[in-house]
């Protein structure tokens, strides 16, 4: 089964509507100005200073709760017909509520708890994140559920054929980063004071006057690379000993300091699997906000490395394997694996999750769906960068790469 995906469509955590030119398209102001940007912070400091305003004017603004890095989403059943399967979506909520849950565990919700998302067609969105509340907020009804669901799930769950899901996904992405920076970067790293956030959320400042210190979202860029055999139309994959049985993947490495993605593409594959890269070609980039909590957020950005040789020595202390794989091989991998399967189990998964049932399913399971019949090899879904670096070559071949 073919994944879908097109090359005019965003990866999975990019195109955030709420930012760049899609956001920019769809107001007068936008939302990402200096003016667009001290007109929101204004208006949510009005409101909460003012609790008969944000009656009448809080429609304008939403809010994203998250907690522990889990954004807050509520899953339903679209119609009547249960073959079509829940849908989940974004919770956001209203000042109002927000308020209420802070002041029931004694805490004053303040303009500096919230962190700027965007703005579009005349509502301004924000996150706040409700980890330090005494108590498990709640939130919902009867007929919509919801919860604090991992954005790992969330990303498996997408539609990547629903331009709305990806947006959603991609907004939560951006969201949980600036959290996640926010939480690692309490303290400055020169003077060791602590630091305030600052423009609503898009950077930090050091609070002692002799140093006045500022942050900004740290952003990890990571290169990720299709090592081919051109001669012999093959190309290389890995396993690491945390991927799910019998999947294959990209290399993948950190940029050192000084270095160029080019330089790194052919340093990691040297280190990692001997194999010494001439030709590197640039496929695309995708933000992955779902790393480690400590890099709130990498950039994963995607090329084609052609091999100069082919004897592969794999640094056992990296990957638990690299092969050479044909491209029938591959083809059959991408064909096989049935990532819409997949696509709908996580979404019962968080449709179970925002009922209150959540088993103890990790990613590994979600991938982990069989006819019957064993594959020998499967790849990432389409929520990966891997994905359609090892499907643009598997289908495309070399000449179209180089064009």
């Amino acid at each position: 089964m073919e994944s879908g995906y097109s090359t005019s469509r965003h990866h999975t955590f990019a195109g955030n509507p709420l930012i760049g030119a899609a956001a920019a398209s769809s107001a007068s102001v936008p939302s990402d100005s200096d003016d667009g940007l001290e007109s929101a912070v204004a208006s949510i400091r009005n409101l909460l200073a003012d609790t008969a305003e944000e009656e009448a004017a809080g429609s304008g603004i939403r809010i994203l709760p998250f907690r522990h890095g889990k954004p807050l989403v509520e899953s339903s059943y679209a119609s009547t017909n249960s073959d079509e399967g829940p849908t989940w979506r974004l919770a956001w909520q209203s000042v109002h509520k927000c308020r209420e849950l802070f002041e029931a565990s004694g805490l004053k919700l303040g303009g500096e708890s919230l962190v700027y998302l965007g703005q579009r067609n005349e509502v301004v969105y924000w996150a706040l994140d409700f980890t330090d509340l005494n108590l498990v907020s709640q939130f919902g009804s009867e007929e919509r559920k919801n919860a604090y669901v991992e954005l790992r799930t969330l990303m498996v769950a997408a539609d990547w054929s629903d331009e709305n899901a990806m947006g959603e996904i991609s907004i939560a992405g951006h969201a949980r980063a600036i959290l996640e920076w926010h939480g690692l970067c309490q303290f400055c790293g020169r003077c060791g004071t602590k630091t305030s956030p600052q423009k609503a959320g898009k950077r930090r400042h050091c609070q002692n006057d002799s140093c006045k210190k500022s942050f900004y979202p740290r952003v990890d860029p990571v290169v990720i690379m299709l090592v081919i055999d051109k001669a012999n139309d093959r190309a290389l994959l890995s396993r690491q000993s945390r991927f799910v049985p019998r999947m294959w993947s990209c290399l993948a490495g950190f940029i050192e300091p000084g270095e160029s993605l080019e330089e790194a593409v052919r340093r990691e594959t040297q280190e990692e699997v001997g194999i010494e890269v001439g030709e590197v070609i640039y496929h695309s980039s995708q933000p992955w906000p779902v790393g480690p909590s400590s890099m709130p957020c990498q950039l994963m950005v995607g090329f084609f490395a052609f091999a100069k040789s082919f004897d592969i020595c794999v640094d056992k202390n990296e990957l638990e394997d690299a092969q050479w794989h044909s491209r029938e091989d591959v083809k059959k991998a991408l064909t096989f694996a049935e990532y819409k399967k997949a696509q709908r189990t996580s979404t019962f998964r968080v449709h179970h999750i925002c009922g209150g049932v959540e088993k103890g399913q990790g990613l590994a399971s979600d991938f982990n769906v069989e006819t019957g019949e064993l594959a020998p090899m499967f790849v990432p879904g389409p929520f990966a960068i891997a994905h359609h670096l090892i499907s643009s070559w598997a289908n495309e071949g070399v000449g179209g790469l180089v064009s």
